[in-house]
């Protein structure tokens, strides 16, 4: 059985798009083990535990600095584990550098990076201005390199690498997604509890509340709308107090709710409550929020930055709207609810779309032929 090393800076039950990923693709590669380290973050998670197919292992004590104890602790304790196959680095962030610490080490273990930044260049430079040429190293020693869009692929070979770069995108869990029958009970039960009148027209976000997903302009845009419209921002972050403040300034408090962390399970039931998905985002790597918007049956307003024109194409899977622009917004918006033709067919050809391409099997059948390839790649230069 190959043995995989992973470094991924965070991991379940911390939840972003990455550690969604990595969870769907090991637990549909059973014949492989996958050993993780990661940055402990929290106190409360224990040192060692299995998730699903991977056995992961957290450094430090439960504070940010784990994340630098993940550079310098991780790579040794895992040399002790064992020969490894190939080690996996989620992101070129701090699991990038731990995941390169290995590769000096065990120079003939390939390595593997995936690209799941949704964050700026600008933003990422801020962070590693001060070892640049040490992060560039973590795209020039990569073996081969797996990014999650066309715009982050593009980015590696700026960065300098000159190993293959794949394009396999993240997936949706399309099953759970899909609308059911219960559909119309479920946006009376969501609307009932939020106070919603059963007549209005719900435009819902899924986000980290974070400059880069745009949600300032989203809340400005929703001072444009008649009083039936409304908005449900699902998700937590630094930004919330200031979102807040902001939806009494427009004078939109009584239209914009704030949800608060809706898990995995139950984000579902508040898209198929709702009739138009929008995030105004800055940047984005791929964004699969909106792929899972699709999925459930919604037509979606998005700019066109990042990965997003890898699955929107403007007019026929959803509409774009202008960066920063709250006007360009509301009249996106407003020409889904004005035309019913328009929006079928973005719902048509955006659920089809994700069906066809981004279900899970699919992309764990990619990633295992990565695997593999370089496994096979590595024993036959030995």
């Amino acid at each position: 059985m190959k043995r995989v090393l992973i470094f991924s800076t965070a991991y379940l039950p911390l939840i972003g798009g990455a550690e969604v990923a990595v969870k769907e693709i090991t637990d549909r590669i059973p014949d492989v083990k996958f050993v993780m380290f990661t940055a402990r973050l929290d106190p409360k998670l224990p040192m060692v535990e299995h998730i699903g197919n991977v056995e992961v292992h957290r450094m430090g004590k439960g504070t940010a600095l784990d994340k630098l104890r993940l550079i310098w602790q991780g790579p040794r304790q895992a040399h002790n584990l064992g020969k490894f196959d190939l080690v996996w680095s989620i992101m070129a962030s701090y699991a990038g550098f731990a995941a390169l610490c290995y590769k000096k080490r065990n120079p003939n273990v390939p390595y593997l990076l995936s690209l799941q930044e949704g964050d700026s260049k600008w933003d990422i430079y801020k962070h590693v201005w001060w070892c640049w040429p040490y992060f560039k190293q973590i795209f020039k020693k990569a073996n081969h390199i797996q990014a999650i869009s066309n715009y982050l692929a593009t980015w590696a070979k700026r960065l300098g690498a000159t190993c293959p770069v794949a394009v396999v995108p993240n997936g949706v869990d399309v099953d759970k997604f899909t609308v059911h029958s219960s559909q119309l009970t479920v946006r009376k039960e969501i609307l009932e509890k939020l106070l919603i009148p059963s007549d209005a027209k719900v435009v819902i976000t899924a986000s980290r509340l974070v400059k880069k997903n745009g949600i300032g302009d989203l809340i400005a845009a929703m001072a444009k709308f008649s009083s039936e419209v409304h908005l449900l921002i699902a998700g937590t972050g630094e930004l919330e107090a200031k979102l807040r403040k902001q939806t009494e300034y427009f004078g939109v408090k009584k239209k914009v709710h704030f949800l608060g962390n809706v898990s995995h399970m139950e984000l579902p039931k508040y898209l198929w409550a709702s009739d138009i998905f929008c995030r105004p985002s800055l940047s984005e790597g791929l964004g699969n929020a909106f792929l899972e918007a699709m999925v459930a049956d919604l037509p979606v307003v998005a700019t066109p930055v990042g990965g997003i024109p890898d699955f929107l194409k403007d007019g026929e899977t959803g509409l774009f709207c202008k960066v920063g622009d709250s006007q360009d917004i509301t009249e996106k918006i407003n020409r889904i609810f004005s035309d019913q033709t328009l929006a079928d067919k973005l719902r048509t050809n955006g659920r089809k779309l994700v069906q066809e391409k981004y279900y899970w099997e699919k992309i764990a059948a990619q990633m295992r032929n990565i695997f593999n390839n370089l496994s096979e790649s590595a024993s036959q230069s030995v």
